[in-house]
Parts: structure tokens; sequence; C-alpha cells
């Protein structure tokens, strides 16, 4: 694997290699110096009174989408070995492996690429209508250092990626907070969460699917 100066730059920075990945003792080092999970928090978080109303909570919009990008595991390469992982477990500077069909587990930028080229949908937290493209340099045999968002959808091609940011740190995260999710975008007309206020949106699913 060849690298451009700026992966290496950013491995640097994150304290990491591409052939080893992290060790076991390292990635739990950076899970304490985080005080966090790789989770993110829900877009509507429902007081308890509602817990009986859940199934019709699932039912919103911007819940039903959070759902369906919602990763559950990842390819992460620690102590030198590829192993399937929690999602939840990923810490910054984590090695992954992208596949066709995977969803992006964290927040993290491109070090390679398959068979010259991978396609990443992130409609639902960029709001982009188009698949980020990552390519070989042929002039440099590189890869541009493209961005990834937790909960994109890999569409086409395989890669490697070094994680970046997880959890309440991560793009997803923060379109939440600013209820802009789910973005809209040309390809989708769904509802956007800033739409939704919990307890009304809570009120008028019961009304209307319960």
């Amino acid at each position: 694997m060849s690298l451009s100066q700026a992966q290496e730059d950013l491995l640097r920075q994150l304290k990491t290699n591409h052939k080893t990945g992290l060790s076991t003792d390292d990635a739990a080092e950076r899970r304490e110096e985080d005080g966090c999970f790789n989770v993110v928090d829900p877009p509507i978080n429902c007081p308890a009174w509602v817990c009986c109303l859940l199934p019709c909570i699932k039912s919103i919009p911007s819940m039903k989408t959070f759902r369906m990008i919602k990763p559950e595991d990842a390819e992460v390469l620690r102590d030198g070995h590829w192993i399937r992982y929690d999602a939840t477990s990923l810490v910054r500077g984590d090695i992954i492996r992208l596949e066709e069909g995977d969803i992006v587990p964290a927040d993290c930028t491109v070090l390679s690429v398959d068979d010259g080229q991978m396609l990443v949908d992130g409609r639902y937290v960029t709001g982009e209508d188009k698949p980020r493209s990552c390519e070989k340099n042929t002039a440099t045999n590189t890869f541009k250092p493209v961005q990834l968002f937790l909960g994109s959808h890999v569409v086409q091609g395989s890669g490697e990626a070094v994680v970046t940011a997880i959890g309440p740190n991560t793009k997803l995260a923060t379109v939440i907070r600013e209820k802009r999710f789910p973005p809209q975008t040309n390809m989708t007309d769904e509802v956007g969460y800033s739409d939704e206020d919990p307890e009304q949106g809570i009120s008028l699913v019961a009304r209307d699917a319960c």
C-alpha cells in the first residue's frame, strides 16, 4: 500500500500503524481517554413515560432512517490481525476494512481502495445526492484521503480506512444534535428531524399508526 504524505501525516497524528493497527491495550487506553463508546444517540430520546409507545416511535421517519444506517459490526485490524468486532468498540486510530454492502462504522479517512475505485453513499448523513468516489491517483499511485462518515453505505468496491472520530464526535451525531436529520436530498422526500417535535411526533404516530 502506497500512502500519500497527507495520509502518513494523519496516521502519525493518530499514532497508529496501517500495517498492524492498534494493540488491544492501546485501544483500551484510547477508549478511557475519550470517555465514550462509538455510540450515537438517536434523533428522538423519549422520556420513560412513552416507552409503551416504542413500536409507534420506531415508525417516525427519522427513527426509521436512523435504524437503517446504524452499524452493527466492523472488520478491524487489531494486534496485526483482522477481526470482526462490535462497531461500538471502535476507537480513533483503528484501521478498518470496508466492503460493498457495509455501513461505514465510524468517521474515517480512506487509506487504500481495491481495484481502483470505491463508491460510498452518504445521503442520510451529508445530504449529498451522489456517492463519494474514492479513486487511485495513477500519477502518484496513492489514494486521495477521502473523508467518510458513520452511517454511509459502501455501494461499490472495497478498501481500508483509519477511524478519525467516534460516537458523539461524528458527523452523524452533529447533524442529529442540530436537528437536521435526515438531511434533505434530491433522492428522498423523507421528513427532516427539524419537522418533528418528539412529543408531537409521538402523539401523531400513536394516533395514525397504533
